[in-house]
């Protein structure tokens, strides 16, 4: 199941992380999944599931998030950036020592039946909220204004999209920790963005690297490095992806 799942969850990274790039959010995603640490700490602290907890710190903090970026004019990044620093201090002084490691770049441990099917609603949600406000998404990208003029809430549609990067990033916790959770939203994306310009083909591009990095990680982690701990190995593979997309960039140009 958590081989299954952790499938899904990079497509669903390579789709989510697409729209990201295009809305010149890459930095703010890297730093939105750190808003789970807190969670994530007090859980451990707690004795309880480390996902609900950091489920409930990284949702609070996106909202938070969007209400900053409406109230004082700040850009998405600048408020990321507030509350990010807060999160981090909170979760790197909440977290046991032991514990730490867990939680900052995850486990790949047997997953149950419930969690499997949490997971895939999970998944399905993501994609059928991107699939559904493709052209919104499409229309805000290139200008606000006229997303707004045509009936557009590009408020509402700006809090949803955040709604689903935060749930992205909570169905990769498990396999990446709060380190890392947000990469393969990010890589992958900057690399199909590197191989083509057309739409169609970058979305496809940037799920295919992002599933490639899942598989070839999880393998090497396995078979080679026999640990559970394959999040590091994962954003390794995808990097290597990102910098053989520069060479043949740089062959065509």
């Amino acid at each position: 199941y958590a081989v299954m799942l952790a499938a899904l969850f990079a497509v669903a990274a390579g789709l989510v992380g697409s729209v990201a790039l295009m809305k010149r959010m890459v930095l703010a995603s890297d730093v939105i999944s750190h808003l789970a640490l807190p969670g994530l700490g007090i859980a451990y602290l707690l004795k309880g599931n480390p996902l609900i907890g950091g489920g409930a710190t990284l949702f609070l903090g996106t909202l938070l998030v969007w209400q900053l970026q409406k109230k004082s004019g700040l850009a998405t990044d600048s408020s990321i950036g507030v509350v990010f620093a807060a999160s981090l201090g909170i979760g790197a002084l909440v977290t046991p020592n032991e514990d730490l490691l867990e939680a900052l770049f995850g486990n790949f441990e047997k997953l149950s039946l419930f969690g499997f099917l949490l997971g895939t609603a999970a998944v399905i949600l993501i994609v059928a909220f991107i699939i559904q406000m493709k052209d919104r998404l499409i229309l805000d990208l290139f200008s606000p204004e006229l997303a707004a003029a045509t009936g557009v809430n590009v408020a509402r549609l700006d809090l949803g999209f955040l709604l689903v990067f935060s749930l992205t990033v909570l169905v990769g916790l498990r396999f990446m920790g709060a380190l890392l959770s947000s990469a393969l939203i990010i890589i992958p994306a900057a690399t199909a963005r590197q191989l083509t310009g057309r739409m169609t083909q970058f979305v496809i591009v940037s799920c295919v690297a992002s599933l490639v990095s899942v598989a070839a990680g999880f393998l090497i982690s396995t078979l080679i490095f026999k640990t559970a701990t394959v999040g590091p190995t994962i954003v390794i593979v995808a990097v290597i992806l990102f910098v053989l997309s520069l060479f043949r960039k740089t062959l065509d140009g």
